[in-house]
């Protein structure tokens, strides 16, 4: 049904779509700090979200004839919440090439309903794409006026 090439990058997809689903879930429950709060729940949910795209992806796999992976790519969740947000974008730019690349072989052989549970998929990477993107920059922002507030308080202080 499928040719082996395609297959092979369906599992690579799983493999990828685990990796982010564990890496994101780690991430959620080791994130700290000032963000925990705002940031965790972010990655929660689009560790659920990643999960739910393994599982249709192995699915189709299984109806093309294959055999679905079960071993993630290599899981890195960083140290702090600028490092997982780096590591997440990086993640999300790796697969949005790679699904690009699995939908126009699926359409060169002509495997339409490959190509459209993709596209769905690529819409929601990115999705997520965007948000970590988001949240890096807030952050970076956030970090550039803190000297500014700071600098505003000791103005204050000194005036009193």
């Amino acid at each position: 049904m499928a040719s082996k090439k395609l297959l092979e990058m369906l599992n690579e997809a799983i493999a990828r779509e685990l990796q982010v689903s564990i890496q994101y879930m780690w991430q959620h429950v080791r994130i700290a700090g000032p963000h925990a709060a705002a940031i965790g729940p972010i990655f929660r949910s689009i560790a659920i979200t990643e999960m739910k795209h393994a599982e249709a992806i192995a699915e189709r796999v299984d109806y093309l004839g294959g055999v679905p992976t079960t071993k993630p790519a290599p899981i890195t969740v960083g140290e702090e919440w600028q490092e997982m947000l780096r590591l997440d974008l990086k993640a999300e730019e790796e697969a949005i090439a790679m699904y690009k690349e699995i939908i126009a072989l699926a359409e060169k052989e002509g495997d339409i309903t490959t190509a459209h549970m993709f596209r769905s998929i690529l819409e929601d990477e990115e999705e997520h794409h965007n948000e970590f993107g988001t949240l890096l920059q807030e952050a970076g922002a956030e970090a550039a006026e803190r000297p500014k507030r700071r600098a505003a308080r000791a103005r204050a202080r000194a005036r009193r």
